[in-house]
């Protein structure tokens, strides 16, 4: 099984690589993908930068920064992982990322901050819950129960 773990630094996006990590650690056989969605450059940041280059630099510098906790946990772990930093919109990119990647999963924490009516999740969660055609695990910071 390959896994897209979406990773954004936060505590509940490691809580669901630790999630996935007790998987691999019962036994399940998996692949895994770390991936960093950073969000497109703000009006200000374009005007400010004056150059897409150092922006595109500045961002992967970030996303990079914020896969570093997974990565240790993994490398802890003994496991092999794939990494990749991406900018754009980060509930459909994680889709079109497991997809390219051939992830049979993906596992993303959620804040628990989104609409209650949508079970407390975020934007992003709910997106992906939304658009992928493969299985979604949401793994909350609450109590590390997925939804």
């Amino acid at each position: 099984m390959k896994m897209l773990l979406a990773v954004d630094g936060s505590a509940p996006s490691l809580r669901a690589v630790r999630w996935a990590l007790d998987l691999a650690g019962q036994g399940l056989g998996a692949d895994f993908v770390l991936v960093n969605v950073q969000e497109p450059a703000s009006l200000y940041e374009v005007v400010t930068a004056h150059d897409a280059e150092v922006i595109e630099q500045v961002r992967g510098a970030a996303g990079a920064d914020l896969l570093r906790a997974a990565e240790a946990l993994l490398e802890a772990a003994g496991i092999g992982f794939e990494s990749e930093v991406a900018g754009g919109a980060p509930e459909h990119l994680i889709v079109e990322l497991a997809e390219n990647y051939g992830c049979d999963l993906i596992v993303l924490g959620a804040r628990g901050a989104g609409d209650p009516e949508a079970g407390g999740l975020g934007s992003v969660a709910q997106g992906v819950l939304d658009s992928a055609t493969l299985p979604v695990t949401v793994v909350r910071a609450s109590d590390e129960t997925p939804a």
